[in-house]
């Protein structure tokens, strides 16, 4: 009879190890924040961030982060509650020049104010619904669907009507 021999080789903890990068790591661990009802991913830039909030641009993002002596590099996921709570009282009343500010002498109350997501979209509504009302040439550009900032519209503003003019269909197309 045969024998055999087993032969033992030595064994690995891990035979096919997966390299984890700590920089990859942190960014999965960041996650989302929530800051005035909008979700932004932690791994982004506050700077970079803030502008995803509808009603921040760049430059207001910019006036955030050197009143509040944040980096503009550090990651939105690293934010602890007070310094999201401190960011969004600032968008919700900022203290910045008049020129950053969407909306200088209000209609209604003739001051200066900023607004914020679903502030800002029912503020825009309330103001096209007013034009509108009152008949004014761009309320009725509104109400008709044309464009009313002064543009051409022979050549564009057309998927509306979806109608060509000057080209002919051609149903005997040649076949080879």
């Amino acid at each position: 009879m045969a024998q055999t021999q087993e032969i033992k080789q030595p064994k690995s903890e891990n035979p096919n190890p997966v390299k984890v990068h700590k920089k990859e790591q942190e960014e999965e661990d960041l996650g989302l924040v929530r800051i005035l009802s909008k979700d932004i991913e932690g791994r982004m830039n506050i700077y970079v961030g803030l502008t995803k909030i509808k009603g921040v641009s760049w430059s207001l993002s910019n006036a955030v982060c050197k009143k509040l002596n944040f980096p503009k590099n550090k990651k939105v996921g690293t934010l602890t509650e007070q310094e999201i709570k401190k960011i969004s009282d600032f968008l919700k009343n900022p203290d910045v020049p008049t020129f950053l500010i969407n909306r200088r002498s209000d209609m209604a109350s003739g001051e200066n104010k900023h607004l914020v997501s679903t502030d800002l979209e029912l503020q825009k509504e309330f103001d096209i619904k007013r034009l509108k009302k009152i008949k004014s040439y761009r309320g009725v550009r509104h109400a008709s669907g044309q464009p009313t900032r002064g543009q051409r519209t022979k050549s564009h503003f057309r998927e509306k009507n979806r109608k060509v003019v000057g080209v002919k269909k051609n149903t005997n197309a040649k076949k080879k």
